[in-house]
């Protein structure tokens, strides 16, 4: 969605990683703008104005004015961005030129709202399976959400990309068959155990087995106690 917001750049003439860290320590952001024509300029920015923008509603499709000091002012798009990944500063931000006249493709947040009759009579469970969308469109009818009204649904049903609806110069170009959420059947886990009458029952069962042959064991021993021993036969003198 274009705001009017003017973002001022300063050009770069050094590039590397010692001049990002020159700029850094003085509280820019090193980044780069380029789109339309083949030009790419790398510039400074102050980060929290960067930050301000990814921050609201509309985040990185926010379109607005970039402003560069001897150059060129221009509406871009915020395409890429890093970040460090402790102090969560703003390291390095790409920003591509946008003709208003032509159409581009962008993602789109979507939100459910409303409690589905499949969970409030059927007590069943709602899953959001996909929570943005993509969409192709003219720059300035770009949308900030869709949100999706999920009262009706009922148990084993769904709200797919297709039922949302394009105003405008709106195209879907997700899959019409995307499903964005459904309401599906709590299934509980049954944990088959034996029960403890069972298992006492097997334990008495098992224990006449091992006694008997115990028995078994011990009255062949004894019978061979029993038995006398072969005489060896007397050598003759």
């Amino acid at each position: 969605m274009r705001k009017d917001i003017t973002i001022t750049a300063e050009t770069r003439t050094e590039r590397g990683k010692n001049e990002a860290r020159r700029l850094r320590a003085s509280g820019s952001t090193p980044g780069v703008l380029y789109g339309v024509s083949d030009t790419s300029v790398p510039v400074a920015v102050k980060p929290k104005e960067i930050v301000r923008i990814l921050s609201s509603k509309t985040g990185h499709n926010t379109i607005f004015n970039l402003a560069v000091t001897g150059g060129e002012n221009t509406p871009v798009m915020i395409i890429d961005w890093q970040s460090d990944p402790v102090k969560d500063t703003l390291l390095h931000v790409d920003m591509k030129r946008i003709d208003l006249a032509k159409r581009i493709v962008v993602k789109i947040p979507v939100h459910t709202h409303g409690e589905p009759t499949g969970v409030k009579l059927q007590g069943g469970l709602h899953e959001v399976i996909s929570r943005e969308i993509e969409i192709e469109c003219l720059p300035d009818d770009i949308p900030e959400e869709f949100i999706v009204d999920v009262t009706g649904l009922a148990l084993n049903q769904s709200i797919r990309a297709s039922a949302i609806p394009m105003t405008g110069s709106m195209r879907l170009v997700s899959p019409g068959d995307a499903v964005i959420s459904h309401v599906v059947t709590l299934k509980a886990e049954a944990v088959a155990t034996p029960a403890e009458g069972e298992a006492v029952a097997g334990a008495t069962a098992a224990e006449p087995e091992v006694i008997k042959k115990g028995k078994k064991e011990e009255e062949a021993a004894a019978d061979d106690k029993k038995k006398p021993e072969a005489k060896k036969p007397e050598k003759k003198k």
